[in-house]
């Protein structure tokens, strides 16, 4: 799973929002930029029945349950781990009656659940080449070892409601070769954010949204915005992480 560095999100035992807190003392990978921005950023509006592929802590879920109140979410992770935590986290918080995770591999999940979902989101591995680290837990949700992007976008293709939305964040080059996948798969990019970690730097990240269509769907609606956290007390957030992220975080 993608995650960016920053002064606020550090790789400690728990991170705690304005809602709920999460345990990641057992997680391979941390609570980072990448989960927040698309908890905060996916389209929930009209979302009844949500599924978020790659639970890890639970952020997303939890992030997604807290913004659609009328939601039932349903997580999967595979990590043993990892699940037992995110199962944790959810059952101390406030919307552990509308929230569960599923221990098991999307590839088995999508071939024996009938449930179709209105918004799918992942925060998924996004190395498909080189040399894994020695870390085996933190390289093995970094790389596409045990989910390739054909295994995500065949999930998602059985899984998503025709008038669904399956919404990710990648790196920038792993984004663009992954909306030329997609098509293959009849997922077509509706809406595309690009990410500039500050000002002065061309954007790293892609937050997509991807719909089904019959065909052609013409050009997605692209958007610019920057996201970099505060560097020191006196260094402000950007006005877009701001916006995003001013339900969630605990003001300081």
């Amino acid at each position: 799973m993608g995650e960016v560095s920053s002064s606020k999100i550090r790789k400690k035992d728990s991170f705690q929002f304005q809602q709920f807190t999460l345990k990641q003392d057992q997680c391979a990978m941390k609570v980072g930029t990448d989960g927040v921005l698309l908890g905060a950023w996916a389209p929930v509006q009209d979302a009844l029945h949500i599924l978020d592929i790659g639970a890890g802590t639970g952020l997303i879920a939890l992030m997604l349950a807290q913004r659609q109140e009328a939601a039932q979410v349903m997580a999967v992770e595979v990590d043993d781990s990892a699940a037992q935590q995110a199962k944790e986290n959810v059952l101390a918080s406030p919307f552990a009656d509308r929230v569960s995770v599923d221990h098991s591999a999307i590839q088995d999940f999508s071939q024996t659940i009938k449930q179709k979902f209105d918004l799918i989101v992942s925060n998924p591995p996004f190395f498909s080449g080189g040399v894994l680290s020695e870390q085996e837990g933190r390289a093995s949700v970094r790389h596409t070892t045990k989910l390739s992007h054909q295994d995500l976008l065949r999930s998602v293709q059985r899984l998503l409601a025709d008038q669904g939305s399956f919404c990710l964040v990648l790196p920038w080059l792993e984004g663009l070769r992954f909306q030329e996948w997609a098509a293959t798969y009849q997922l077509y990019a509706h809406q595309v954010v690009k990410v500039r970690p500050n000002p002065d730097k061309s954007p790293n990240r892609l937050l997509l949204e991807l719909k089904k269509y019959p065909g052609s769907i013409g050009t997605p609606t692209t958007t610019e915005i920057s996201i970099y956290e505060r560097s020191g007390p006196d260094s402000p957030r950007s006005a877009d992480f701001q916006a995003l992220t001013q339900s969630f975080y605990l003001q300081s």
